[in-house]
């Protein structure tokens, strides 16, 4: 398969994932870099559960649409600025998570006590301000609040996910939502022993190794999809 359709399927997968996982519903878009370049695959105002490769648009850094019918997400410029700033970022998810919403709003962030959990071992940044991205100054005040972090909580609102590929981001934005939602079951229950940062290291060592966890996971969470 030609290197761009592999991406667009993938992007395709990865919306279906994160739809049939319940991180979205109507709302909520993923993305991916066109490497080598300013621009990515986006899907348009549609639920990512109606997302095919027919439909997506390709914009670029600068808000502009390039290619493809019909309108983007209007909160393209989460996408657009992270990739901006962030030359390493080959894929984005932005997702409604209810478990990370939930976190969020008790004033606290994703806090390691599980082995997912460490891949965000670098923190996972809160945006506070409450509301959509619809501009260029909210997209680069969100790219700046995730910084060289893989995910941020947006407060009221989900979370953005970024990765080194499509596979990596949408599995990273999994784990986010199982590790929110293992908080707050252990911060209901009493004082969560969370993991401190030699034990995150260890641990992340451990998932990053190839072919390593996040193929093993990706494949078992497309095979769901695939089955719909």
């Amino acid at each position: 398969m030609h290197d761009l359709e592999h991406l667009e399927q993938e992007l395709v997968t990865a919306s279906h994932i994160v739809h049939q996982q319940g991180l979205v519903n109507a709302f909520g878009h993923v993305s991916a870099r066109i490497p080598g370049t300013e621009t990515f695959l986006f899907p348009p105002r549609r639920s990512p559960a109606l997302i095919r490769v027919d439909n997506l648009l390709v914009l670029d850094v600068e808000g502009n649409q390039l290619a493809g019918e019909g309108r983007p997400n209007t909160e393209f410029w989460i996408h657009a600025r992270i990739y901006k700033a962030r030359p390493d970022v080959q894929a984005v998810c932005h997702v409604h998570s209810p478990n990370c919403v939930a976190v969020g709003s008790v004033g606290e962030t994703i806090r390691p006590l599980h082995h997912p959990a460490s891949a965000f071992k670098d923190g996972v940044p809160v945006f506070d301000r409450i509301g959509l991205i619809r501009t260029r100054e909210l997209g680069d005040a969100v790219a700046k609040t995730l910084g060289a972090c893989r995910a941020m909580l947006l407060r009221g609102h989900g979370a953005n996910v970024a990765g080194e590929d499509i596979r990596r981001a949408c599995v990273l934005a999994l784990w986010l939502e199982e590790a929110a939602g293992l908080q707050l079951r252990a911060m209901a229950a009493g004082q969560p022993r969370y993991f401190d940062p030699e034990e995150m290291e260890r641990v992340h060592d451990q998932l990053f190794a190839e072919p390593g966890p996040v193929n093993r996971a990706w494949e078992y969470f497309s095979s769901l999809v695939a089955e719909c």
